[in-house]
């Protein structure tokens, strides 16, 4: 007698997205992973924004990641720490959407999903065109961020409705793009970094790219860490731009360009001055970026996996 055959149990493949993977799903997921990642370790990037601003004296004002924490948290609050984490909890879902949405779109269409197999140039370009759509939509809530993260922001901005609406007001709609130049030399060469990186290391440790958490979260702190030591001089720079109208130095005040902060910053502190801020940067990111990666790849699997279990 003839036994009844199983039904086959499909196997669905992680890495190649299948046709009823939705961009919203693909969104969702880089929204969930954006605003894990920058809320997580916010107190420390806020103590990198007051490291890296020019100050008229010769001492600097903050020095150490502890000793800053402290010394904020001390004088100021520890909710001070997290002023500004709103516009970032707005801005950052939204533009991580679009980030990994236009990452995973390029990646396919250069035919990086296949397993096993290593493509650099496709991690690179889908990295580099994912970070110039998102940061379009994000720069003006990194302005707000960092324009809230100073000194004293308390007594000049209430909220971050409040400081849009002042920034608007006082140095019109460019404030909030003076610095996209900036950013994008900073971070497009980060991301296609980071994405080189990622797709490489993941590679090796999980040739068939299966779901793995362990994976993930290494490689993404690796990869975080190493684009972000390599581009702090750009963070400096965008950071001098982002906060220039609350400055009494004029000469900062002044800076309308990368070139134009590149000088000011060489002539006041040297080639020195292009790397405040690299330990905590290098701290913030890398934690930043594996819990990114951790989120956005159990998201995309969840989704995959209710997919082919729907279909």
């Amino acid at each position: 007698m003839a036994q009844p055959t199983a039904e086959p149990v499909e196997d669905y493949d992680y890495e190649a997205l299948p046709p009823n993977f939705s961009l919203l799903q693909n969104m969702a997921a880089g929204a969930f992973a954006g605003i894990a990642e920058h809320t997580a370790m916010y107190p420390i990037d806020a103590v990198k924004t007051r490291m890296q601003i020019l100050n008229p004296s010769a001492t600097p004002a903050y020095t150490g990641v502890v000793r800053s924490t402290y010394q904020i948290a001390s004088t100021e609050g520890l909710f001070s720490l997290w002023r500004g984490m709103s516009s970032v909890i707005v801005g950052a879902g939204p533009a991580h959407a679009v980030y990994f949405a236009t990452y995973e779109a390029v990646k396919h269409a250069m035919g990086g999903n296949q397993a096993g197999v290593h493509h650099p140039l496709a991690a690179a370009s889908s990295g580099a065109a994912a970070t110039i759509a998102s940061d379009a939509f994000m720069n003006p809530f990194d302005v707000i961020k960092q324009r809230m993260q100073i000194q004293n922001s308390k007594k000049m901005y209430k909220s971050m409705v409040d400081c849009a609406r002042y920034v608007y007001k006082n140095e019109g709609l460019g404030a909030f793009y003076v610095s996209y130049p900036t950013t994008l030399s900073m971070t497009v060469p980060f991301t296609a970094l980071q994405f080189l990186a990622y797709e490489s290391i993941s590679t090796m440790m999980n040739p068939t790219k299966q779901y793995d958490p362990l994976t993930h979260c290494a490689a993404g702190a690796v990869a975080g860490g190493f684009a972000a030591g390599l581009t702090t001089p750009m963070d400096v720079i965008k950071t001098m731009l982002q906060t220039r109208g609350t400055s009494s130095d004029p000469q900062v005040r002044n800076v309308n360009g990368f070139m134009g902060g590149c000088r000011l910053l060489l002539q006041r502190e040297g080639f020195t001055g292009f790397f405040k801020g690299v330990k905590p940067r290098i701290i913030t990111t890398m934690p930043s970026t594996a819990i990114c990666w951790s989120a956005y790849e159990f998201c995309k699997a969840y989704f995959i996996k209710l997919n082919s279990t729907s279909s």
